[in-house]
């Protein structure tokens, strides 16, 4: 985020003064304390604006862990899961580049995102989708939840193989393990 950027600049700006004019332990320790801060804040990746007509800003990396169920999806991350709306408009409003391993997803303003396609697992727990199941007659997939329950026991979700972007119309079973894309909302939404 650019929130992050500026915080490291500052801290770098602000420990070369430290180190130019206050030899002291303490500082160059606070500094380095700061400075590993604002590290791992920004290895959680970036938002990235696409341009979108809502100003939705979208994670340019899936969350660490895998796949999710949808309860585990919605406790861990909250608002920052993408709604139905703001799937649909990242479908619509993007074009998307097939490249074997998931699409490229290039917004109105030409910044862009990847989604790769990691495949679901569903309630039973196997593994769709990977292309590397010789006995699976799936294709290489992927699907990304929603915030938005379809039903008492569903999710939407955006679901997409080589030859199409769609959104499940009846949404995903809740127990089916999906991947999850953030995103930060603004003013203009909901």
């Amino acid at each position: 985020m650019k929130l992050v950027n500026l915080f490291l600049f500052a801290n770098v700006k602000f420990c070369s003064f430290a180190d130019a004019f206050l030899e002291t332990i303490i500082m160059k320790k606070i500094c380095l304390l700061f400075f590993a801060i604002a590290l791992c804040f920004s290895s959680y990746g970036q938002y990235v604006d696409l341009g979108l007509p809502s100003g939705t800003l979208w994670k340019d990396k899936n969350e660490e862990g895998g796949l999710y169920t949808f309860e585990q999806a919605l406790a861990r991350f909250g608002n920052n899961l993408p709604n139905r709306a703001q799937l649909e408009e990242l479908r619509d409003s993007c074009s998307w580049t097939w490249n074997g391993k998931g699409y490229q997803v290039v917004g109105p303003n030409g910044a862009s995102i990847f989604l790769p396609a990691n495949g679901y697992r569903d309630c039973g727990w196997e593994l769709h989708g990977t292309g590397l199941d010789p006995y699976s007659i799936s294709v290489v997939s992927g699907s990304y939840w929603s915030s938005i329950r379809s039903g008492a026991d569903a999710a939407y979700s955006l679901c997409f193989n080589a030859n199409k972007v769609f959104m499940s119309d009846y949404g995903s079973l809740l127990c089916s393990e999906l991947s999850v894309r953030l995103v930060v909302r603004n003013n203009k939404e909901d």
